[in-house]
């Protein structure tokens, strides 16, 4: 295996632990507006994921660096060709964090009514536009001999990639329900474990018909094998947790996004991204990649500051294990 087919490989990683992890953040920031009745209700949820949120983000910006560094090419027709999607996904990340840390900073109910639709909005514009984004990628996009994007942002908007938002955006949701009921008790647990099944329900439609649409662009057998596997995932996380087994639960939905991801990976590989004007002009790992000292380079650093990274989140999830208890106003 090549340098090329490593960071291929990494980088696939690193945009999979984002959404696995970030997915839920995600999820409990869109519940907000469904299942935050009250103050209280509405403080628990976002307990659950305050410990958390600030690091799971760490996984886009070591994505999108390593993606910057060892597919400079990549990086460059992406962000220039998804400028306005991806602007407004960052725009999105950026107000949904000052509404996580602004909102308790007064006690006015309106003051924290507002920062609150503040992370729904920020939370539910990036679930989808991060499937939208990847579903063009894995699709192809007008790219030029030059390895410039020719296309606009109408593009952008065919309904491959439409139903890839919608599919993210339910996962996510799902998967933020579920991580709610694993961490909460009494009655919002057993409001997020019907929210999960809900939306589960939801989740495993799209994600049937998007992962389908992709075996029928790509027909690559392993991809469609592991598109099986995230919808067996999905279908056994959502039935674990109208059981009331929300860590298997947990699990099947984590396992769902990790087998969509690494199908549509897989379907891509060797590409990054297709072009839709002609074959020749697509790019792959080997005309996209760095020089093989700069990925040299990179594996060496990786292989020292990777493990101690995951330690380090590792331990913080262990110690905010417990769950959380809705605690009612004092009069």
């Amino acid at each position: 295996m090549e340098l090329v087919d490593v960071w291929f490989t990494l980088i696939a990683v690193l945009w999979t632990g984002y959404f696995v992890l970030e997915g839920f953040d995600f999820g409990v920031g869109a519940l907000l507006g469904v299942l935050g009745r009250d103050e209280p209700t509405r403080a628990a949820m976002l307990g659950t994921i305050g410990p958390v949120w600030d690091g799971n983000e760490v996984w886009l910006i070591v994505a999108g660096g390593a993606t910057f560094a060892a597919f400079p090419d990549w990086y460059a027709t992406l962000f220039s060709g998804f400028y306005l999607p991806l602007f407004l996904i960052l725009v999105a990340l950026i107000v949904r964090a000052i509404g996580i840390e602004y909102r308790g900073k007064r006690d006015e109910a309106h003051w924290r009514r507002g920062w609150d639709a503040v992370v729904v909005v920020g939370s539910i514009l990036p679930a989808f536009g991060w499937g939208l984004a990847f579903a063009n990628i894995t699709a192809g996009v007008p790219i030029d001999r030059h390895g410039h994007y020719a296309g606009g942002v109408l593009d952008l908007l065919g309904g491959y990639a439409l139903v890839g938002g919608s599919t993210t955006l339910l996962l996510f949701v799902t998967h933020g329900a579920v991580f709610l009921s694993l961490k909460t008790t009494g009655a919002l647990r057993a409001a997020a474990r019907r929210a999960a099944v809900g939306f589960g329900i939801a989740a495993i439609a799209a994600a049937a018909a998007f992962l389908s649409w992709t075996a029928v662009k790509h027909h690559d057998t392993v991809s469609i094998g592991l598109s099986v596997l995230a919808a067996v995932a999905l279908i056994g996380g959502v039935v674990a947790t109208a059981r009331g087994r929300e860590g298997w639960g947990f699990a099947g939905t984590a396992v769902a996004i990790i087998a969509a991801m690494a199908a549509l990976f897989t379907a891509l590989y060797p590409d990054v991204m297709p072009s839709t004007i002609d074959p020749s002009y697509s790019l792959d790992i080997h005309n996209a990649s760095s020089t093989p000292y700069t990925l040299k380079i990179m594996t060496i650093v990786a292989a020292i500051f990777t493990p101690l990274v995951l330690l380090y989140q590792g331990w913080t999830y262990w110690v905010f294990r417990k769950r959380l208890t809705v605690i009612p106003p004092t009069r």
